[in-house]
Order: C-alpha cells, then structure tokens, then sequence
C-alpha cells in the first residue's frame, strides 16, 4: 500500500505588493487593447476619407469630362471647317485628321496628369496610423528595455553555479 501522500500546504494570500503588480499588468494589458483597437479605428477612418475624396474628385471629373467633350466636338468640328476654308478648298478630311491628331496629343497629355494623379492618392493606405503605430512601438521597447536595466532579473540565490 501507498502512504497518502499530505495535502499541499495552503495558499497564502497574495501580499498587497503582489496585488498591486497583478492590477498594473491587468491595466497595462487594458491599456494596450485600447490603444490598438484605437489605432485600428484612426487607420480605418484615414482609408475611408481617403477612399471618399478618390471617388469624389473621380466623380466630379468624370462630370467635367462629359461637358468639356460635348463642348469640343462643336469647337472641333468648327476649327476642322475653319481649315478646310482657309487652307484646304476641296479636302474637308484634311482638316478633320489634323483636327484629330492636335486632340489626340492633348488627350495624352491629359492621360499622363490623370495617371500620376491616381498613383499620388493610390493605394490609399493609412499613413498616419502606421507612423503612429511606429511610434507606439518604440516608446514601448524604450520603457521595456528601461525596465530591464532598472530592475535585472533576481536570481534564486544562485551566483556563477555557487549556492550562496
């Protein structure tokens, strides 16, 4: 038979220090899901105004677009006229292909200003949170490793494999 072995011994209840530390890393751990929550919260709402004026100054070009052809197809076609009178008596053609390709060349430029315009807005990341979240992340380290060399870790009585 095998002796029982005697009940642990009690717990003692954590001193107020012990306490104290177990509240601090309660209100650290709180802390830091309410700042990333937060800093998620700052990174969506930059996307998102982001993303709004993308569409919007898409929007409104798009409307400015549609007005400024209507009104070059009429100014077009009247310079193709004008052309055609003054320099071309009897091959209208003439002065609509060159009508063509004077707006073919501004159409590409126009292309070229739209182009880099949707690189400077695209993709439309969250710039101010992630500088934020950098930020963050150093003061965290920099009190972490302030901390470590404040208070070195104790040891067990223990030094160099010599029992004290």
């Amino acid at each position: 038979m095998s002796t029982p072995e005697p009940p642990p011994p009690p717990r003692t209840p954590p001193s107020s220090e012990d306490k104290a530390l177990g509240e601090l890393v309660i209100d650290v751990s709180e802390r830091t899901s309410t700042l990333i929550r937060e800093e998620i919260e700052l990174a969506k709402t930059e996307v998102r105004e982001k993303i709004q004026k993308l569409l919007q100054g898409s929007v409104v070009g798009i409307a400015a677009g549609v007005f400024v052809l209507m009104a070059l197809a009429m100014f077009m076609h009247g310079i193709a006229w004008l052309l055609n009178h003054l320099f071309f008596s009897g091959d209208v053609y003439a002065g609509f292909l060159i009508e063509a390709a004077f707006w073919l060349i501004v159409a590409a430029i126009a292309g070229l200003i739209a182009y880099r315009s949707f690189q400077a807005g695209a993709p439309p990341t969250p710039d101010l949170a992630i500088e934020e979240a950098k930020r963050t992340k150093e003061t965290l380290e920099a009190g972490t490793v302030k901390s470590s060399l404040a208070n070195p870790p104790r040891t067990s009585g223990v030094t160099r494999g010599v029992p004290e």
